[in-house]
């Protein structure tokens, strides 16, 4: 009839990760457990690809045996795609890292609300100066 959940385990498990990684990114409001979410979404992303890309009963796609037919050997392009992930994820992480440590020393909080509150604080309270700096020109 179709497949089961037992036999698509790999599946299953990629998409309870990248459920609970997007949960973790909407409902956390520390960036650094946003980033942990993140993250987590990514290894399903690249568990998902693998367990796709992995055909029971083939062979890595080394040329070492003098066999030359493809249904002999798995499709490599998930396993690239994979690896390349990698290391897109490991640099976008630590960009991140980094723009959050920057965020720190700005504001002194982890946490993304009293980031926004002082923010917006902030932006009013230069709104305030430049508009009597306008007024102050406008009457001379």
């Amino acid at each position: 009839m179709g497949t089961s959940v037992f036999t698509n385990y790999e599946e299953c498990a990629s998409v309870i990760l990248f459920v609970i990684g997007m949960m973790n990114l909407l409902l956390q409001s520390n960036l650094i457990k946003k980033i942990i979410g993140l993250d987590i979404m990514d290894a399903s992303v690249y568990l998902f690809l693998a367990a796709k890309g992995y055909i029971e009963g083939r062979h890595a796609p080394i040329y070492t045996d003098g066999i030359t037919d493809a249904s002999y050997y798995i499709n490599p392009v998930p396993s690239g795609l994979v690896l390349t992930g990698i290391v897109v994820s490991v640099s976008v992480s630590a960009l991140m890292m980094a723009l959050t440590i920057s965020l720190y020393r700005q504001y002194k909080t982890l946490n993304l609300d009293e980031i926004m509150m002082k923010l917006r604080k902030q932006e009013s309270e230069e709104f305030i100066a430049l508009s009597n700096k306008t007024e102050g020109e406008g009457s001379k």
